[in-house]
């Protein structure tokens, strides 16, 4: 028996096989059907086409999506979903002029989420995350980076792995693992960071091992926070256990971060509101996909990551949430594509390829999401009525989602 959406009024992102990423010019082209019928069996696109070529079969539900468009889910590569409490205490002393640095030089930022955290049970955490990604469903993500990184001990990062572990385990969002134990430097290890990496090298990556947590490594290559000696030390290390670079980089400093992560082969390299000519280059002829985080700029007041100059130079770019407690409260990828158009200059084509395509690929989840092709998950956001697809970044701070589907299911 087959699920069938029929007279889809625009049915987005049709790729053929093997098609996992867009980049310069190209990401300016939306492959579409208009008038549209596509078929879904058991968790999979089994069929799609123009409504003419629809072939009924016996059994078939057909759910009728005039005036809607049908797109794949959003593919968010970035995110901190798991997380203890909130920090709306500094939303308000950035407001009253605290910069966010300040904010971190006096305890808060990543620091004091790592206090909540710690004192929080892992019942109370998963609890606390899967409300969040809840509300995620009903915005239509369909795919999910989560890391860790607010616990920095051992057994406040193994707890948040679990967590992570357990989401993937009871959510139809298709979930990757990331650790992230180089997010900030504890207060006990102030004065002795190197001994804080052996510790990420030499204990925390051998546990995560051992319960096969973590899909990928990440490090927070910034001034103030890990150099570039200290990520070459701990992306040389993870590599021996499996774990693929997606590294912090350029959110407030370029100093040669992009071209470490490429030396290390990366998957992805995110944040990149600085951007210098060396760090094109450096992407350029690289399989790495360059990640933008508007929804951080935003909210924190710092520059965008310049699109333009990355499409221009022929290279492909991702956009993600960057959801965290601290600079980023905000999961919903609607916005996301919004602020990409609005802020950064991208087109509506761009930023939807962005947000599912090379979301996706920067996830490392391509085969099987981020398109419409046959034989792909079926995760997908079926809109309220609409004339087109701009509307959806257009019409900003509203929720264009009617239903998401997940793995064939329609979500209620």
């Amino acid at each position: 028996m087959r699920k069938v959406f029929i007279n889809i009024k625009q049915l987005l992102q049709i790729r053929p096989k093997g098609e996992f990423k867009v980049a310069g010019a190209l990401m300016n082209e939306l492959p579409k059907i208009d008038n549209a019928f596509l078929a879904i069996k058991d968790d999979k696109i089994s069929a799609f086409g123009k409504m003419e070529a629809y072939s009924p079969k016996k059994g078939d539900e057909c759910i009728d999506a005039t005036g809607r468009l049908l797109l794949p889910s959003w593919c968010d590569s970035h995110s901190h979903t798991v997380f203890a409490g909130h920090r709306s205490q500094e939303f308000v002393d950035r407001i009253n002029g605290l910069s966010y640095e300040e904010i971190a030089q006096r305890g808060g930022g990543i620091l004091n989420s790592a206090k909540t955290l710690e004192k929080t049970s892992e019942t109370s955490l998963f609890k606390q995350s899967m409300a969040r990604i809840k509300e995620l469903e009903k915005m239509g993500t369909g795919a999910l980076e989560i890391k860790s990184g607010y616990g920095l001990t051992v057994d406040a990062e193994l707890k948040m792995l679990r967590v992570i572990k357990k989401i993937a385990q009871q959510t139809a969002i298709k979930i990757k693992a990331t650790f992230l134990g180089a997010h900030a430097v504890p207060e006990a290890y102030k004065s002795k960071k190197s001994a804080y990496v052996d510790l990420i090298i030499n204990k925390m990556l051998p546990k995560i091992k051992t319960e096969n947590l973590a899909d990928y490594v990440d490090v927070f290559c910034e001034k103030g926070y890990f150099d570039l000696k200290d990520t070459d030390r701990i992306l040389t290390a993870a590599k021996r256990y499996g774990l693929l670079p997606k590294i912090h980089v350029n959110q407030f400093n370029a100093f040669g971060g992009i071209a470490l992560g490429v030396k290390h082969k990366a998957l992805s390299v995110d944040h990149l509101e600085e951007l210098s000519e060396a760090d094109i280059e450096a992407l350029k002829y690289s399989q790495t996909m360059p990640v933008a985080l508007p929804g951080c700029s935003f909210f924190l007041g710092i520059p965008y990551t310049p699109s333009r100059k990355l499409m221009d130079a022929d290279l492909p770019l991702a956009l993600a949430t960057d959801f965290n407690p601290g600079s980023a409260p905000s999961g919903n990828m609607n916005f996301i594509v919004s602020l990409a158009c609005i802020k950064m200059k991208m087109t509506p084509e761009e930023a939807l390829n962005a947000a599912t395509l090379n979301g996706a690929y920067a996830m490392g989840i391509s085969d099987d999401y981020g398109s419409i092709t046959v034989g792909k998950k079926a995760n997908l956001i079926l809109t309220k009525p609409m004339e087109n697809y701009a509307e959806i970044p257009y019409a900003f701070g509203n929720n264009p989602v009617y239903k998401t589907i997940l793995n064939g299911r329609i979500l209620n």
